[in-house]
């Protein structure tokens, strides 16, 4: 028997994606496409919720379907490390639910993550440039926040990210303590560098989005690995099965 899924946000960009996706997948079955005109009852008998939303939507989203029992694929931005810990007293109140968090599906952005992770326990001075198209309604990005907080527990008994004059707002927004700079402009889908100073050197991880096509193997893997899971994850990873130090 198939997987059910609903996919809410599904006329948007991502959500349209993630609809293409499941129809190509063939343990997979979409029950349910909601827009912004939709009652959220619409996503009852499915099994996984897919919430491809907006940030001020998001959390609304999460709460009713695991209120109504079901699993939930977050694929929408603005999930910082405060509102993912808060989702752990609504998981427990509701067994056998799950969330999974996924601020990218590409492969390439959450191996980039991961390489910086390892990069930053040997750099202090850290920075995060980020670009996305016009279109995208908030910033910092959900990957270039994942990629910080990854950086700042990786750097915490290391005497944290250098980030001098960081009270100028020319220097971008601290996440977790390092630099953030966020870029809107067309002609572009998605960007993202970590550059790392060092004494005498730089060292930058870059990764670029050409096509939405790159997020296809992730949304399915992702999906695959939400059929056994049960309380709240973060990050593509866990559905690859790799991991940084």
């Amino acid at each position: 028997m198939p997987t059910r899924i609903a996919v809410v946000g599904a006329t948007g960009r991502l959500g349209t994606h993630v609809c293409e996706v499941v129809e190509a997948l063939p343990d997979f079955e979409l029950v349910a496409r909601l827009d912004s005109r939709s009652d959220l009852q619409e996503m009852i008998g499915s099994d996984i919720v897919v919430d491809a939303t907006l940030p001020g939507v998001s959390g609304k989203v999460v709460e009713f379907a695991l209120g109504q029992g079901l699993k939930v694929l977050v694929g929408t931005s603005g999930w910082n490390h405060d509102k993912i810990s808060a989702l752990s007293a609504l998981v427990e109140a509701n067994p056998g639910t799950g969330v999974f968090v996924v601020p990218n599906f590409s492969l390439g952005a959450t191996l980039q993550t991961l390489a910086a992770r390892l990069v930053a326990t040997h750099f202090e001075s850290i920075e995060i440039v980020e670009t996305h198209h016009a279109g995208k309604v908030d910033s910092p990005s959900g990957t270039a926040v994942r990629a910080a907080e990854q950086i700042a527990e990786a750097r915490k008994d290391l005497g944290g990210v250098i980030a001098p004059h960081s009270n100028q707002s020319a220097r971008g927004e601290l996440v977790a303590g390092v630099p953030v700079h966020s870029l809107r402009l067309s002609g572009v889908l998605a960007k993202q560098e970590i550059v790392f100073g060092g004494v005498g050197e730089t060292l930058t991880i870059s990764h670029e989005t050409h096509s939405r096509d790159a997020y296809q193997v992730g949304i399915g893997a992702a999906l695959a690995f939400m059929r056994d899971h049960t309380g709240v994850a973060v990050g593509l990873e866990h559905a690859l099965g790799v991991s940084a130090p």
